[in-house]
C-alpha cells in the first residue's frame, strides 16, 4: 500500500472536514468563512493578473517585424479587394453595354451607370489606400 504517513495525513484530513461540516449544521446560518475564502482566492487571482499585467502590455505592442509582418499581410488583403473591384467594374461595363446596346433598356442602364460609378469610386478610393499602406509598411521595413 501507500506510505503510513500519507494514510495517516488524509485520514486525519478527511476527519477534520466531517468535523467542520457538522459544526457548520450545528451553526445554522450559512458560513461567512466561505465566502472570505473564496474573497480571497479571487483577490489571489486578481493579484496574479495584475503581476502578469507587464507581459500583457508588451504583447499589445507587438515587435516591428510582427508589425511589419501583419501589415504586409493587410495589403495583400486590399490588394485582392483592388484586384475583385477592377473585375466588378469589368463586368459593370460589359453589362451596361448590354443593357443598353443590345436590349435597349434605358431605366436600366441608368441604374447600371449608377453601380458602375460607385464601383469605380470605391476603386479609386482603395488604390490611393494601397499607395498610403504601401508607404507606411516600406517604412515599417525601413525601421525593422
Amino acid at each position: 500500500m501507500g506510505d503510513p504517513r500519507n494514510i495517516a495525513h488524509a485520514k486525519k484530513v478527511t476527519q477534520e472536514k466531517h468535523h467542520k461540516a457538522k459544526h457548520a449544521q450545528k451553526a445554522g446560518p450559512p458560513q461567512p468563512a466561505k465566502k472570505v475564502q473564496i474573497d480571497e482566492t479571487k483577490s489571489a487571482a486578481a493579484e496574479q493578473s495584475t503581476e502578469s499585467n507587464p507581459e500583457a502590455e508588451k504583447s499589445v505592442q507587438p515587435p516591428d517585424s510582427t508589425q511589419l509582418e501583419k501589415s504586409l499581410a493587410v495589403l495583400s488583403k486590399l490588394k485582392e479587394l483592388e484586384f475583385h473591384s477592377r473585375a466588378n467594374i469589368e463586368k459593370l461595363a460589359e453589362l451596361s453595354l448590354t443593357i443598353e446596346e443590345e436590349l435597349k433598356q434605358k431605366a436600366f442602364a441608368e441604374a447600371i451607370g449608377a453601380v458602375y460609378a460607385a464601383q469605380d469610386a470605391f476603386q479609386s478610393k482603395i488604390l490611393q489606400l494601397i499607395e498610403d499602406y504601401e508607404a507606411e509598411c516600406a517604412r515599417l521595413s525601413g525601421s525593422a
